[in-house]
């Protein structure tokens, strides 16, 4: 049997997942913590008959405080709870599909080199397409990178990064992400979650994403920046060759940092400059 249940929902009517209920009593001691389901209900167990305060919380809204009844059977409710979001001034970009701009977009990928020093590592080709939808977390990402197009500044290093110990350009031409969820974290930012296939490995990866705010450009279009931050580990995807390894020292680190930091154009494809 449930003891205290309701609703959570955005201004616009759409449930708000991962929302958090906290029950507290009369003395103010928490009794109950309940977070959203992805319709974004609220249920906690049964409690003792009396007068509650509830406060409803989530990452880029403004919290909701209520004082709820809970009848002698240990039920109660606290109906259907609208949030605001906490900063009005953010405006999302438009619903509809944006495509990424290479010219104006980097991939960064950064690796510890003999414990001591940092390789950085930039692909050079990279495109895809965003679509942004109502509400945002239904919105999906797919991008794709020439795997060859890697560029450390050194050729003999890149031409070993392309080989099968690490890459294999040959054998897996193109590195492609496919979003499989959004979850909001705070007013501008975000946990974009989607599966990465790499090296004949596919894994589900999670960035840190933060939202750069759309405008105009100097072409006639609206531009939207977004910035992407993860963490990869080689042994995941098999990356594990080592030229220094029987040496007992590690060449390339174990984990690798990625940085993104995409422009993306509304409409189905970048216009003809």
């Amino acid at each position: 049997m449930p003891g205290l249940s309701g609703s959570v929902r955005s201004a616009d009517g759409f449930p708000v997942e991962h929302a958090v209920l906290t029950v507290t009593d009369q003395q103010g001691r928490q009794v109950a913590r309940s977070e959203a389901d992805e319709a974004g209900r609220v249920t906690t167990d049964p409690l003792p008959r009396g007068s509650y305060t509830t406060v409803v919380t989530a990452a880029g809204y403004l919290p909701v405080a209520r004082t709820a009844q809970v009848a002698y059977d240990g039920t109660g409710s606290i109906g259907e709870v609208p949030l605001t979001e906490a900063e009005a001034g953010v405006e999302l970009p438009p619903a509809g599909p944006w495509t990424i701009d290479p010219a104006h977009s980097s991939l960064i990928v950064t690796a510890r080199h003999l414990g001591i020093a940092s390789v950085r590592a930039r692909f050079t080709d990279l495109c895809g397409r965003i679509h942004v939808a109502r509400p945002v977390e239904r919105s999906s990402v797919r991008a794709q990178i020439d795997a060859a197009a890697i560029d450390t500044g050194n050729k003999m290093r890149d031409d070993h990064l392309r080989s099968p110990g690490f890459l294999d350009v040959a054998a897996y031409p193109s590195i492609e992400f496919g979003s499989t969820g959004l979850t909001r974290r705070g007013s501008s930012t975000w946990l974009l979650r989607g599966e990465l296939p790499l090296h004949g490995q596919c894994r589900e990866v999670e960035l840190e994403l933060r939202y750069g705010g759309y405008g105009p450009d100097p072409w006639g279009g609206s531009r939207v920046a977004f910035h992407a931050e993860t963490q990869l580990r080689r042994d995941d995807f098999a990356i594990n060759y080592n030229a220094m390894v029987r040496a007992g020292v590690a060449a390339v680190g174990t984990t690798v940092r990625v940085e993104l930091d995409i422009e993306a154009v509304q409409g189905e494809r970048l216009p003809e400059y």
